[in-house]
């Protein structure tokens, strides 16, 4: 299958679907606060494109924010594991903990303890607890699948723990870094979605918001706009981060390589 093929395709599916869709809603004469057909929700998102773009870039400012901090606190985490054995015992099954929890369930808690003037720092630090799991157990698989001859020259030439960690284990670990960061940016702005739910008082200005008020007035045409950007914005999302992955890695890795021949 050629590359043009590739990307034409889910294309052509969507707009048979769109077309299928539109033809559904007018043939039974579906009301709009019921379902709205496309081309009335093309006219909401024109409509209300000015607001619904700013409340995109807000909910996409606190997604990659998440996101950079999830990162960086992850692989420190994962470094200091790997230097000492006893905080990876002490400290990883918390990290766990936050893993499991829902996030619903701790909003209300973060929300009290940030403050309710703050609930943008309160949505980051929701979305960040989500976030930063996948790149953290990512990475310390990648440290752990060090190749176990590598290890012992290391060993047999005498390098320091910082020697090891820099010119071997954190070079080997960047192919798993990158599938938990590709993972990672898809969980931020899943936690800053349901973190702006359950925080939407009105004082959140993203599109978690717009989707509520919409809801709440009926308007399904502006709430169904405002779910194809926070789609886009997913698949930008992920398509940016599979590109970084791609240019990192294409000189050595072994799948790359393998997906171009």
């Amino acid at each position: 299958m050629s590359k043009l093929s590739t990307y034409l395709s889910p294309i052509i599916t969507l707009v048979i679907i769109f077309i299928i869709w539109e033809f559904l809603v007018n043939l039974f004469s579906i009301e709009t606060y019921i379902l709205p057909a496309p081309s009335d929700i093309m006219h909401s998102l024109s409509s209300n494109l000015s607001e619904l773009l700013l409340a995109t870039l807000n909910t996409l400012k606190i997604t990659l924010t998440a996101f950079f901090i999830a990162t960086i606190v992850a692989i420190g985490l994962a470094v200091i594991f790997s230097l000492s054995k006893l905080l990876e015992v002490s400290l990883y099954p918390i990290t766990v903990i936050f893993q499991v929890t829902p996030v619903v369930a701790i909003a209300p808690l973060i929300i009290i303890w940030v403050g309710l003037d703050n609930v943008e720092t309160a949505i980051l630090i929701l979305s960040v607890i989500v976030a930063f799991f996948p790149v953290l157990a990512n990475t310390n698989l990648g440290f752990r699948s060090v190749d176990k001859n590598l290890r012992e020259l290391f060993l047999i030439n005498r390098a320091s723990k910082w020697q090891t960690l820099t010119k071997l284990n954190l070079p080997f670990a960047i192919p798993y870094i990158l599938t938990g960061m590709k993972t990672s940016i898809g969980l931020a702005l899943i936690g800053t979605v349901v973190a702006e739910f359950v925080a939407g008082t009105g004082s959140s200005t993203g599109l978690s918001w717009i989707i509520i008020e919409s809801g709440n007035r009926l308007d399904i045409a502006k709430l169904f706009s405002a779910l194809i950007l926070l789609v886009l914005s997913g698949i930008f999302l992920f398509l940016l981060m599979s590109s970084i992955e791609y240019n990192i890695l294409k000189r050595w890795h072994q799948s790359i390589k393998e997906n171009e021949s």
